[in-house]
């Protein structure tokens, strides 16, 4: 209930009223009260819709949350409006909203029905919460951190989901060739209908921008809503169309939230998808400028730009820093120039100067002014547009690996000159007659290399056998023979077959007295081999690349000191990192330390005779607690035996681990399930013996005087009684606990005393005789306490069920159970052995099969043996069985570790 400061104007009730003439509002309700506030009567047309029709007070039909607060004297309170919410039937709530005024011979409480008002203030408020929720996300994934931004939109997304009461709901943007789930949220018990970044097709494309509405999942084309009945689709269109879509499925809006609209879910979706877009986008050019950057700085390219007039020049940060030029200012043309060979300076500062002039683009190839190596650069400009806005623009290619291929090419076709004679290629002489070269001699060697003669190449006939693609090649190779006097290069020529051979193509123009061309001496040699082995080189260079980074293993390389050298993608998206930043990075740094030296350690025992080690290793990986990784290395060594680098390959075996290490938790709690009957008889011991001492000491003071002694004596035995239940409680809660992640070194004698203390009193409870031969101390062994402790329980349990099931049978039977260790090069030796019988041999190989038991059915789930020989295998170890001469012996064989002063070593 709500009072209200202003006064009303209501209309004024009789001064008494009689069950036939009570007042009461059309369409309301009047409830007379007496003057303790006890409901008299209830009359108006709302009396029906009450889920109370006679209620002693009027707390009992209105809802818990309206409060009923009146002040003493309700004479005095006058008449004010109040908002009384009443249990209508079906659940249903009614909105009222009226006044009280003082009858004879009591109140008399006049509502009217406001439940429409209601409605349409609680569509409003969940309108305007809406948009403010969505202001609200729309500014976290502003404002959040760019790895983090699928996180940020996945929790508003759930905020949203909450909030409107979608049970599964996804966000869906357009990556290029479909629509693909970006973000999505699933409500505990609710279908899982899509995955992370989930392939949705062009089903949503083919909808446009079509009005909002609640479309059938067979109508809107979608195989990811997996057979719902309906689905709420709302489009974000910016731009050139649709950019998004929220997708909720099975939903029925007009259902769900009846206060919304259709443009108020567009408002609201748009507030969320508006920013998430802008920062997609954001980080897709961000990836397209650091691709463009890369590639600038792995070819050594560049663009420049030459500002007229101002005689400055602006430099793509790439080419700065190949130049050796401060980056990301413009520098004096001077300045540029003094970073040219002086022989090729002159030469670009005149082209430069004819562009301004408006003249036309040129091609240039150039030195650096840099000592010791010569850096080659090709400098390409030209002009965009005209007039005032005219521009002279370029860019600049590394082409010194061209150049050095060039002066090793010079070198080998002079020394080719010299074993001409006896080289297996096509020596020809070219006539230089009227201006042009007339091929005029051929080898012998011509015929067996394209079976062509002299005549079939006369004229134009062997420009007619080049292929059509080095035409230019050709052809340029005459006009720079004329110029230059001499000539290299390379073309395919057509054999008589219709093959074509790549010639590499060597001449010299040979001048007379006068200095004028006389002829020209060359030879073709078949360099097809070579050049398609080179091609194929690179084939194969290229899909090594490409299997190597499409790999689902993390593949990577590495110095012995851990700097990774290498590391493909994989490896790269796990460490959350790009692959060149992991190049020089320590792989230790996700290790611990004791991790790192058991890694280091293993590094060690690699030798080129044993090159190979596998492990499996623990990182601590960022936003994840820990990864297990099986890990395979690779050593390679020099020609001293040394170890230079590792190569490794690395498959993630987190899940398979969890699930171990679940597998393991969940047999060991079943295990305390089947203890809790003797744990109970362990407690109920000391219990007993307190209960007594206290009912001694009871029964002596009612008598009159105790001594001193006596009651310290039994105050004493009572304390022993509750530190040996607490002993037992704090054994039953280690035990119960989860593993450490990391095993550890430590003595087995711990894990047989602890089953002894669990299982002792049960066991001798049960008739059993218990015979322990426990040393003072054993060798230690790596690995869990827990677990081993929980393997010896295991195995006690089956003894004593399979002793205690003969003993029913057979009621002479004297039943005993024996545990002891023993130490023997450098193996620990945990022994189980019982007199019950043993094992039949028909299913001695298949009691280690997990949910393989021979127990009725519900008293066993035969993973205790599985599950256990899983343990000691993951130790090192082996759990066997045998038949002994009376029942059956298991034995836990453990390898011996060495001790240290420290108390425990995790290893992986």
């Amino acid at each position: 209930m709500g009072w209200f400061d202003r006064q009303v104007d209501a209309p004024s009730p009789p001064k008494s009223l009689s069950m036939d003439l009570l007042w009461a509002p059309p369409g309301g309700l009047a409830i007379e009260l007496d003057q303790e506030g006890n409901v008299l009567r209830l009359a108006g047309a709302l009396v029906a819709h009450l889920a109370v029709m006679k209620p002693n007070r009027l707390r009992d039909c209105l809802c818990l949350h309206t409060a009923w607060e009146m002040v003493d004297d309700l004479a005095a309170s006058g008449a004010h409006v109040l908002d009384l919410d009443f249990q209508g039937r079906g659940g249903r709530v009614l909105h009222t909203r009226g006044w009280i005024r003082s009858v004879e011979p009591g109140w008399l409480l006049c509502l009217q029905d406001i439940s429409d008002v209601m409605a349409q203030a609680q569509a409003g408020a969940l309108r305007s919460q809406s948009l403010s929720e969505a202001g609200r996300l729309a500014e976290r994934i502003r404002d959040c951190v760019p790895g983090t931004l699928q996180s940020t939109t996945a929790e508003s997304l759930q905020r949203l989901a909450q909030l409107w009461q979608m049970p599964t709901v996804a966000l869906a943007v357009s990556d290029g060739q479909g629509w693909r789930v970006y973000a999505y949220y699933q409500k505990h018990g609710a279908p899982a209908l899509w995955a992370d970044a989930e392939a949705l097709g062009n089903g949503l494309g083919r909808l446009g921008d079509a009005p909002l509405q609640c479309l059938p999942a067979s109508a809107s084309g979608l195989a990811a809503l997996h057979g719902c009945d309906s689905a709420w689709l709302v489009p974000y269109r910016n731009g050139g169309g649709v950019r998004a879509w929220l997708i909720a499925a099975p939903y029925e809006a007009s259902l769900e939230q009846p206060g919304l609209n259709i443009e108020d879910w567009r408002q609201a979706f748009a507030l969320l998808a508006g920013p998430l877009l802008v920062r997609l986008d954001e980080q897709h050019q961000q990836h397209q400028l650091g691709r463009l950057q890369a590639l600038q700085g792995l070819l050594g390219v560049g663009w420049w730009e030459y500002h007229i007039g101002a005689s400055t020049i602006d430099l793509a940060v790439a080419l700065a820093e190949a130049w050796a030029l401060p980056a990301g200012q413009s520098l004096p043309l001077a300045h540029w120039l003094e970073a040219v060979h002086p022989a090729d300076r002159d030469e670009l500062r005149i082209r430069l100067l004819a562009l301004e002039a408006g003249g036309a683009g040129f091609v240039l190839s150039l030195r650096l002014n840099r000592p010791g190596d010569t850096v080659w650069q090709r400098v390409q400009a030209l002009v965009l547009e005209q007039g005032r806005a005219r521009r002279i623009v370029g860019f600049a290619l590394d082409i010194s690996d061209i150049k050095r291929e060039e002066e090793r090419a010079t070198t080998a076709h002079a020394r080719l000159r010299n074993l001409v004679a006896s080289a297996p290629a096509v020596i020809y002489v070219q006539d230089y007659a009227g201006g042009a070269l007339e091929l005029a001699f051929c080898s012998d060697s011509l015929a067996p290399l394209l079976g062509w003669s002299l005549a079939d190449l006369r004229g134009a006939q062997l420009a007619e056998k080049v292929h059509p693609e080095d035409l230019d090649t050709f052809f340029f190779r005459s006009r720079e023979l004329l110029r230059e006097g001499s000539t290299s290069c390379r073309y395919r020529l057509r054999d008589r077959r219709g093959d074509y051979h790549w010639l590499l193509d060597e001449a010299k123009l040979l001048r007379d007295e006068l200095g004028l061309p006389r002829e020209a001496v060359g030879l073709w040699l078949d360099v097809t081999e070579a050049t398609l082995a080179a091609e194929r080189v690179r084939e194969s260079e290229e899909r090594y690349r490409i299997l190597v980074e499409d790999s689902p293993a993390m593949i990577c390389r590495y110095t012995p000191d851990l700097c990774l050298t290498f590391a493909n993608r994989p490896l790269a998206d796990y460490l959350e990192r790009e692959p060149h930043e992991l190049i020089g990075a320590c792989l230790g740094d996700w290790l611990s330390e004791d991790q790192r030296q058991v890694f280091n350690q293993r590094l060690i025992g690699l030798t080129p005779e044993a090159p190979l080690s596998t492990a499996e290793i623990c990182l601590q990986l960022p936003g994840r607690q820990h990864a297990w990784w099986i890990w395979a290395d690779r050593g390679v060594f020099d020609e001293h035996g040394r170890l230079c680098e590792v190569q490794a390959v690395g498959r993630d075996n987190t899940e398979v681990r969890q699930a171990q290490q679940q597998l393991f938790q969940g047999a060991k709690m079943a295990t305390l399930g089947e203890m809790a009957t003797g744990m109970a008889h362990e407690m109920n011991q000391p219990l007993h013996v307190m209960r007594m001492a206290v009912a001694n000491v009871l029964k002596r003071l009612a008598g009159g005087d105790v001594p001193a002694q006596y009651l310290e004596d039994k105050l004493i035995r009572i304390e022993a009684q509750v530190q040996r239940a607490a002993r037992i409680v704090d054994h039953m809660r280690v035990f119960g606990r989860r593993s450490e992640i990391e095993q550890q070194v430590f003595d087995p004698l711990q894990a047989m005393e602890g089953a002894l203390s669990l299982l002792s009193e049960g066991l001798v409870g049960k008739g059993l005789e218990l015979r322990a031969e426990l040393p003072t101390s054993t060798a230690q062994v790596q690995g869990h306490a827990d677990q081993l402790e929980q393997v010896l329980i295991n195995l006690m349990v089956n003894a004593r069920d399979a002793m205690l099931s003969k003993w029913e049978h057979e009621p002479t039977f004297k039943p005993w159970l024996c545990l002891r260790a023993t130490v023997e090069e450098g193996w620990v030796r945990l022994w189980v052995e019982d007199n019950g019988g043993g094992i039949e041999p028909r299913i001695m190989q298949r009691i280690f099969e997990p949910f393989f038991t021979t127990k009725p059915v519900g008293k066993g789930t035969g993973l205790g043996l599985s599950v256990s020989y899983g343990i000691v295998q993951q130790m090192g170890g082996n759990l066997s069985v045998e038949n002994a001469e009376q029942g059956a012996r298991f034995c836990v064989a453990l390898p011996c570790v060495e001790r240290t002063a420290e108390e425990s070593l995790p290893v992986g």
